[in-house]
């Protein structure tokens, strides 16, 4: 792909427009670890629910949602739509929560939340194994995607392009903290979803329009492995001749894996860079309006354009060796069914070729950003301030914070040459994080569980995963959702066993726990009498479970509903469109009023 000279003016224009801004607030980030990592607890709900949105639309999602497409049709997709569940429940039950504990990071929680030494251990080893391990997988399969779109488009070896996108993240993320970090994603969300709309139209375009492209994806097609006949437009998977992937890619998400396994931005109860800017949300009301606003666009407004381009490329390349005919200068290595969505990008007209160069940039840093930002926040506060070095002044940790920024992505680059693809990526990280879900989920509402029960779930799952590995490496392999089962049943087993026999948390430090974060129903009963808080006080302050519940369904089904009205559109099948479009209207009223509610209720509190 060659760009001429209007497409380097995009591509620069969009860069100064999304990189100049955040050059700005290098002073104010410098000024404590708060500003750098948490910008001052004062982010308003609209920037925050834009950063997270941005930050989950990274280069690999495209990516990995053709590469989804491809092998199992649309319906495969519900191995994150399903974590609508966890998104909203965030938004009902644990945002607030979470931004009345006042902690920088979520990993601050464990001292706050437990006692002892095990709550100690805890934090100093989550934020090493998140904030660098994790952390780097998840930045290398977002550089992975980086390298094979440049090396389609442009030929340009994987350690150039690193170096390129290197530059630029590292040296923003250092100068700028969180507060830059958010601004570069506000503007690079609607550069990227302009982008991405425009590959989508000149990818429908090229096929011969929407008509064209669901008359002949109406029928099953042999997917391109040759493997299955798979109806690609379903929304729903086949249950009645492909049973076997209907459990995959739909009753596993739906029954199981939404509150069992921890994943980067789909966190039970919430966690990582989504905690991060509930923390950084100046109010209560902040806190659920972002998380609510994130989980809408997420769902709802980005994954259409992707869908769209992946079926057009089952018509222009129906199986891989068709992609490697179109570009054979392309490294063999990189050739798979995620590559397919930059491979589509050849039909994009002179200027629109710049804006989507553009978008790709923006899509990597808004991510990138995030995660060294994030990463550094762990490594820095939860390990090197908590147990290294607990007395030197705010300047030195900002420095400190700087310096983990370069380190964080000269191990995440070195990372992407030992993945494959981003749909890897991904099943990789569910496998480690199975059965730790239901913990953090409920953590909040059962006082026995303790800092073991967290030691234990992660030293399980992660056992559990590796001998699921060795017993495939000899022979014994086990399918997907079938090892994902075992890894839950056998961690869950454990830390529950764990939270009855294990050391107790120090009543005292539940007792607080209790009256700073007010968290509610009958799992507090207990500490909350030892507390001297009568039941009728406790029950006039705290949210109102029902009313939460009702909230939750509702904001499932206004997500779904939505998601699906605009499918059914673009497939032309106006009837079910309209049917879903009522169900969304009915869905919206109910949770207009549910928010209205709990807003009323205390929602303007604003904490230190």
């Amino acid at each position: 792909m060659k760009l001429q000279l209007i497409d380097w003016v995009i591509v620069l224009a969009s860069l100064f427009i999304c990189f100049i801004p955040a050059l700005f607030f290098g002073k104010r980030a410098g000024k404590d670890t708060s500003e750098f990592f948490a910008s001052g607890r004062s982010v308003p709900w609209w920037l925050a629910g834009l950063s997270m949105v941005a930050t989950t639309f990274s280069s690999d999602t495209p990516n990995l949602v053709t590469d989804i497409v491809r092998r199992q049709g649309v319906a495969g997709n519900w191995c994150w739509w399903a974590f609508v569940l966890t998104g909203v429940a965030t938004v009902f039950f644990y945002a607030r929560l979470w931004r009345r504990s006042g902690v920088m990071t979520d990993l601050e929680f464990y001292e706050l939340r437990y006692s002892g030494k095990a709550a100690s251990v805890v934090r100093g080893f989550r934020s090493v194994y998140l904030g660098l391990f994790f952390n780097c997988v998840i930045m290398a399969t977002v550089n992975l995607a980086a390298c094979k779109i440049a090396n389609l488009l442009f030929d340009l070896d994987p350690r150039a392009t690193l170096l390129l996108v290197g530059v630029l993240n590292v040296v923003f993320a250092a100068h700028s903290g969180l507060w830059g970090v958010l601004v570069i994603d506000m503007i690079q969300f609607f550069i990227k979803m302009t982008a991405v709309i425009a590959a989508a139209y000149f990818a429908v375009k090229h096929v011969g329009g929407l008509d064209t492209l669901v008359s002949t994806l109406s029928e099953p097609r042999l997917s391109p492995d040759g493997k299955s006949t798979i109806h690609y437009l379903n929304i729903l998977p086949d249950f009645t001749s492909n049973w076997d992937i209907a459990i995959a890619v739909f009753v596993m998400p739906i029954a199981v894996q939404w509150w069992a396994v921890w994943y980067p931005g789909a966190e039970p109860g919430g966690g990582s860079y989504i905690a991060q800017r509930m923390l950084a949300s100046k109010s209560e009301k902040d806190s659920l309006g972002a998380v609510l606003f994130f989980n809408v666009a997420h769902y709802v407004l980005r994954p259409w354009p992707w869908i769209l381009v992946g079926l057009c490329s089952l018509l222009v390349y129906p199986e891989l060796a068709d992609i490697q005919k179109a570009f054979p200068d392309m490294d063999p290595s990189l050739l798979g069914h995620d590559i397919a969505f930059p491979a589509m990008l050849k039909f994009l007209p002179t200027g629109f070729i710049g804006l989507m160069v553009g978008g790709l940039i923006a899509a990597n840093s808004s991510t990138i950003l995030t995660h060294l930002n994030w990463g550094a926040s762990y490594l820095v506060h939860d390990f090197y301030r908590r147990f290294i070095n607990t007395n030197a002044n705010e300047k030195h940790y900002v420095f400190v914070g700087r310096c983990t920024t370069v380190g964080l992505f000269l191990c995440s680059a070195g990372t992407v040459f030992l993945l494959d693809s981003a749909k890897d990526a991904f099943d990789i990280i569910l496998q480690i994080g199975a059965g730790t879900g239901l913990l953090y989920l409920l953590r909040w509402f059962w006082w026995r569980i303790n800092a073991w029960c967290e030691v234990v779930a992660m030293v399980s799952s992660f056992a559990a995963s590796i001998a699921l590995l060795i017993a495939k490496k000899n022979g014994v392999s086990l399918s997907t959702h079938h090892a994902l089962l075992v890894t839950i049943a056998f961690t869950t087993i454990c830390w529950i066993l764990t939270a009855y026999l294990g050391p107790q948390t120090d009543r005292k430090t539940l007792v607080e726990f209790y009256k700073k974060v007010r968290p509610f129903g009958p799992g507090w009963a207990r500490i909350r009498r030892e507390a001297g808080i009568p039941d009728a006080e406790a029950a006039a302050s705290h949210e109102n479970i029902p009313l939460a519940l009702l909230g939750w369904v509702a904001g499932c089904t206004v997500i779904w509903s939505s998601l699906f009205t605009v499918g059914n559109f673009l497939y032309g099948r106006m009837s079910m469109a309209m049917v879903l479009l009522a169900v969304f209207a009915v869905s919206g009223l109910v949770l207009l009023r549910v928010i209205g509610v709990l807003w009323s209720n205390g929602g303007e509190r604003k904490l230190a």
